[in-house]
């Protein structure tokens, strides 16, 4: 088992970590368990989760993960298990998160709030890492900050970190840390993936040189990379057939991001290229996610426990060199023809 720090933290993550967020709606509580205890015994020990999960999130539902995570973290030592959870932001790009009636943001307030009512849902007196969900374009990350930084000193968090943030966005907080002597975040959780490799630039340049990690989600890219997309027939019943068929023409818009005819041409190039090298896309898409010097620990998921097995044969698989430049190839050539 490979382990890695994240940032200058002293959380020594597996590379690979177990995500929840279908954990109470399409996976039931049985089976989250079943698959919390296959990621556990296959040594996994970090394990993420959101208060606003389970997605998609919905009013009678949010707060469900946590419970359920909460309930299987009493059958485990406390300490064998890192936790991550996190703060749901104000509006996001495509949706009002239906936490604290739609009035959550990133200040004092409501981050003193979502942390009592994690750590209640979740059994526990302190979480590992406490991250925002997306930040705050309102809130001075000052005011951010220091809140967070009065629940390390209180011993309710460990350490903190951000998601779904911008180079710019992380370069500016990682500097009121600095000059404000306040915690900072020790890690960025962001779409990292075969599929939107766009980390790469600004923002792994800064996490190399102030040394924070990444932990890339949706390594699948929502499941495209599995192929299920490419079929003659897609399943109304996933993801973005779902996605597909909300009103709100902002969650349209997203599902496009990820199947569009771009993604599924790179995606059919990618299906060749985990047959020629023996292996499943999933655990091609995984070893890619996990490959880089500036990653800790790639956030992985599963509706139901066989679907853990391809993914956690990542832990085996490496990404040589070779393997590498066919993967740079079909991204700049369909992805980034520009590039």
């Amino acid at each position: 088992m490979e382990f890695r720090y994240i940032g200058k933290s002293g959380l020594r993550v597996s590379s690979i970590c177990l995500g929840t967020m279908t954990f109470g709606s399409s996976t039931s509580k049985d089976e989250a368990f079943k698959i919390l205890d296959k990621a556990y015994d296959r040594g996994i020990n970090f394990f993420d989760t959101a208060e606003l999960y389970p997605v998609t999130p919905k009013k009678d539902t949010i707060g469900n993960t946590e419970l359920i995570v909460g309930e299987w973290l009493k059958t485990k030592p406390r300490d064998s298990v890192i936790l991550a959870t996190k703060i749901a932001g104000a509006a996001s790009g495509w949706f009002v998160p239906p936490v604290r009636h739609g009035f959550t943001a990133i200040d004092s307030f409501h981050i003193k709030k979502a942390i009592e009512d994690s750590l209640k849902r979740l059994q526990t007196d302190y979480v590992d890492l406490y991250q925002m969900h997306w930040p705050d374009t309102i809130v001075p990350i000052e005011e951010s900050l220091k809140a967070f930084d009065e629940l390390v000193r209180e011993g309710k968090v460990r350490y903190i970190g951000t998601s779904n943030d911008s180079a710019y966005g992380l370069t500016k907080a990682n500097e009121v840390s600095k000059y404000k002597g306040l915690v900072r975040f020790e890690s960025i959780q962001n779409n990292f993936s075969l599929l939107n490799p766009r980390f790469h630039d600004e923002l792994a340049n800064v996490c190399r040189r102030e040394n924070i990690s990444l932990l890339p989600y949706s390594p699948m890219a929502g499941g495209v990379l599995s192929g299920k997309y490419n079929s003659e027939f897609v399943s109304p019943d996933v993801r973005f057939s779902i996605y597909l068929k909300e009103k709100s023409k902002r969650v349209q818009a997203m599902a496009n991001r990820f199947v569009n005819d771009k993604t599924l041409q790179a995606t059919q190039k990618y299906l060749k290229l985990a047959k020629e090298y023996e292996v499943s896309p999933v655990t091609l898409a995984i070893s890619y996610s996990k490959h880089f010097d500036f990653v800790a620990s790639t956030i992985i998921g599963a509706r139901k426990i066989e679907q853990l097995d391809d993914s956690l044969k990542a832990f085996d698989f490496n990404i040589n060199d070779e393997l590498l430049s066919k993967i740079e190839q079909i991204q700049k050539e369909i992805l980034y023809p520009m590039g």
